[in-house]
C-alpha cells in the first residue's frame, strides 16, 4: 500500500507541474505572440522617414557599411598623391554616380582581397603546385587591385566616343545660333538645352560655373581639363584666344566647324581601313575552316570511300 501511495502522490504532483507548466508555457507564448504584434503595430504606424531606415537595400545596410570601413585602408595603402590622380581620373570618365575618390580607393581593396580568395580556392580546386598557384594568385591579386582603375579607364574611352561623335553637330549648331545673333553664351545654353549626352553635360556645366563667377576662358580651360579628346582641346584653345584677341566668334565658329568636319569624314575613313585588319582573324580561325569542311569535306568523303572500295 505505501508504494501505491507513494505512486499516486507522484502521480498527483506531476499533473500539477504539467498543469502549471502548460499554462506558463501558454502565457509566454500569448506573451510572445502579443510581443510581435506589438512591434508589427509600431512598424505599421511609424513614419516614412523610420521606414526608409528599415527599408533599405542590402546593398545600403551591407555593403557601403565595408566599404567605408576599408577606406581608411584603402588610404594608407595608396600613395599621398593617389587622390588627386584618381580624381583627375572620375573627371575624365564623367563622374559615374556612386564613385567617389574613397569608394575607388576601397574598391580596390576589396577587389584585392576578394581575388586573392577567389584565386586561392581556384587553384586549390584545380590542384595546381606551388608556383603556379603563387602565379595565378599574384597576378589575379593584382588583377583586382586595377578593377576599379580598368573600369574608370574603359569609362573614359567609351566617353571620349560619344564627345568625337557629338561634337561636330555641337559646332554646327553653335556656328548657326551665333550667326542668328545670339551670344556666345546663349548659343552653348541652345547646346546644353537641345542635345544629349557627356558634351551636352560639360556645356551645361561650363555655363554653371561662369554663372557662379568664372570667366569664359577660365571656364572653357575647365571643359578641356576634364575631357581628353584633342579636338575638343584645340576647339577651346581657338575659341579662347578668339575671346582674348577680340576675334568675331561666327569666323572662328565656322572654321572650326570646316575643320571639324574634315576630321570626321578622316576618321571615318580610318576606321573603314581597319576593318579588313580586324576581320582577318576571324575569318582565318572561324569562317575559313567552317567553309572549307562545307565545300571539302564530301569530296574528302567520296574519296576515302573510292579506296577503301579498291581495298
Amino acid at each position: 500500500m505505501g508504494v501505491f501511495l507513494a505512486v499516486g502522490i507522484a502521480m498527483i504532483f506531476g499533473s500539477l507541474f504539467l498543469l502549471f507548466a502548460s499554462i506558463g508555457g501558454t502565457t509566454k507564448e500569448r506573451a510572445g505572440v502579443g510581443r510581435s504584434i506589438a512591434v508589427l503595430e509600431a512598424l505599421t504606424a511609424a513614419p516614412d522617414e523610420m521606414k526608409k531606415d528599415l527599408e533599405s537595400s542590402f546593398t545600403d545596410r551591407v555593403l557601403f557599411p565595408l566599404l567605408t570601413r576599408t577606406q581608411a585602408m584603402g588610404r594608407r595603402l595608396t600613395p599621398e598623391d593617389a587622390s588627386e590622380r584618381i580624381r583627375e581620373k572620375l573627371e575624365m570618365a564623367g563622374n559615374p554616380f556612386g564613385w567617389t575618390v574613397e569608394r575607388v580607393m576601397a574598391g580596390k581593396v576589396v577587389g584585392f582581397g576578394a581575388a586573392l580568395v577567389l584565386s586561392l580556392i581556384i587553384s586549390f580546386i584545380l590542384g595546381f603546385g606551388f608556383l603556379a598557384t603563387l602565379g595565378f594568385v599574384l597576378i589575379a591579386s593584382l588583377a583586382g587591385y586595377q578593377a576599379p582603375n580598368m573600369y574608370l579607364h574603359q569609362q573614359t574611352y567609351d566617353r571620349s566616343e560619344k564627345l568625337q561623335r557629338a561634337l561636330p553637330d555641337a559646332i554646327d549648331l553653335l556656328t548657326i545660333s551665333v550667326e542668328s545673333g545670339l551670344g556666345f553664351d546663349a548659343a552653348c545654353a541652345q547646346v546644353a538645352r537641345n542635345t544629349e549626352g557627356p558634351l551636352a553635360d560639360e556645356f551645361a556645366r561650363m555655363l554653371q560655373e561662369m554663372q557662379i563667377g568664372r570667366g569664359r576662358s577660365e571656364a572653357l580651360r575647365s571643359l578641356a581639363d576634364r575631357t581628353n579628346l584633342p579636338d575638343l582641346r584645340q576647339f577651346v584653345s581657338a575659341m579662347v584666344q578668339a575671346d582674348a584677341f577680340g576675334i568675331p566668334v561666327g569666323q572662328v565658329l565656322r572654321v572650326q566647324s570646316a575643320e571639324i568636319r574634315v576630321k570626321r569624314r578622316q576618321w571615318a575613313e580610318e576606321m573603314a581601313q581597319k576593318v579588313p585588319v580586324k576581320i582577318l582573324v576571324p575569318l582565318i580561325f572561324c569562317i575559313l575552316p567552317c567553309l572549307f569542311i562545307a565545300v571539302l569535306g564530301p569530296a574528302a568523303m567520296a574519296i576515302m570511300d573510292s579506296f577503301q572500295g579498291k581495298l
